[in-house]
């Protein structure tokens, strides 16, 4: 990734660059108006039109970039102040040759004032020519032929110079061009993140919408399952009791009866309530939640249940851990009702990108071919853990045949607190 700060921190730097070459053309003024002084051999025009010509040339620099800095982006004038500049450049070397020294200042104008290649060429050329005139002895020329190499070295130097300048400047373009650019891609991500605070605001919510209408169908089903079923029970044994009032042995067996079933509906009516919000995972992690409910479900219904945790047990999403807690104890549920198993192993595997809940016993077993239907006999229980799988992307997988117990395998993301913060 391209640093922002890095690019833009360059082209400060460039810019300050430029700034302080404008200011060079004012030393080799100085610098070649001394010479001009203390060089009583080179001839020269007289003093009055060399100061005439210099306090004028300082006054169009002054003016032109001193006093209107902000011209420099108006090819217009530039091209009026770079035509000036010239003018006075061959002024000056035709009033002495020593003037040379700031004849070559004026590449640094074709940088600063001009604009495109073929600009920048022109530009070179004609500061090519004065600087050759003042390195040939000034004007007029003496000899023509050294003339022509002095000019031929000026042109080569002029035309490298142009087309490094030019370079340089379509880079620096570039890296602005690039800094807008990658402002307004850090502007849209700003705005996606937070369009992405809402969304996910709004996931939470029907996150919990979704919850509560899963716990509503989870109700449901355990109603129908498990209360129904047990107040029919209930029913049919006071019934068959009253019917038995004659038979004092038949009609305790049958009051018995009803009394196991009443506290049978009310330990499971407890147990759904209790699930509505799982409150031991509230002081334990998930593995020793699930171990707590796996050996309260063994004391329960008598037969051996225990919990193995594989991998390395990390905190997940709430919704996550809820939901294969809740998975565990309808699969339990599942089996007490229905497998009629002497033995019940839960798996719990914590891997890198999914965590899975495996529930396997030894029991009847059943055709996942052929499931059970929906009925007052109960159905709802592969179904409800099913949904509410899908509800965080996971999967629920079931194995079984009739004779060979079953394995109920529920897979879900691994989505840990902190990747979720």
């Amino acid at each position: 990734m391209t640093d922002l700060s890095a690019v833009a921190r360059l082209e400060v730097w460039r810019r300050r660059l430029d700034q302080w070459l404008t200011y060079v053309p004012y030393g080799a003024l100085v610098c070649s108006t001394l010479l001009v002084l203390i060089s009583s051999n080179v001839p020269h025009r007289p003093y009055p039109l060399i100061a005439v010509l210099v306090v004028t040339t300082l006054g169009w620099l002054l003016w032109w970039i001193a006093l209107h800095p902000l011209w420099v982006d108006d090819r217009g004038r530039m091209g009026v102040f770079f035509a000036g500049v010239v003018v006075l450049i061959y002024l000056l070397v035709w009033c002495s040759p020593l003037f040379g020294f700031f004849a070559w200042t004026g590449y640094l104008f074709t940088a600063y004032a001009l604009k495109g290649r073929l600009h920048r060429a022109i530009g070179g050329t004609l500061v090519a020519f004065a600087t050759g005139l003042a390195q040939a002895g000034g004007i007029p020329v003496s000899s023509w032929s050294y003339f022509a190499v002095v000019l031929f070295f000026n042109l080569a130097i002029a035309n490298a110079m142009t087309f490094l300048t030019t370079m340089t400047h379509e880079q620096s373009a570039k890296r602005a061009e690039m800094i807008e650019q990658l402002a307004e891609a850090n502007a849209k991500l700003a705005a996606a993140l937070r369009e992405n605070e809402g969304l996910h605001a709004q996931l939470l919510t029907q996150a919990r919408e979704a919850g509560v209408h899963d716990e509503r169908q989870r109700m449901a089903g355990e109603i129908h399952d498990v209360l129904a079923q047990g107040l029919t029970g209930i029913v049919t044994q006071l019934e068959a009791a009253d019917a038995a009032a004659t038979d004092p042995a038949a009609w305790r067996r049958h009051l018995d009866t009803a009394k196991g079933l009443a506290r049978d509906s009310l330990t499971e009516a407890r147990r759904s309530v209790q699930a509505l919000r799982p409150q031991t995972l509230e002081a334990s992690a998930l593995p020793e939640a699930i171990g707590e409910v796996a050996a309260g479900w063994s004391g329960r219904n008598g037969v051996r249940a225990e919990l193995i945790t594989t991998g390395t047990p990390r905190p997940l999403l709430p919704e996550i851990e809820t939901t294969l807690l809740r998975t565990a104890q309808e699969a339990l549920a599942n089996v007490a009702r229905h497998a009629e198993a002497g033995r019940v192993a839960l798996t719990l595997s914590y891997m890198e990108d999914v965590v899975t809940l495996d529930v396997r016993d030894d029991g009847t077993g059943f055709d996942p071919a052929a499931p059970r239907e929906i009925s007052a006999a109960g159905g709802f229980g592969l179904a409800a853990m099913r949904e509410r799988l899908l509800r965080i992307a996971g999967t629920l997988e079931v194995e079984s045949e009739p004779g060979a117990g079953t394995a109920v395998s529920a897979c879900v993301p691994a989505i840990t607190l902190e990747a979720a913060a």
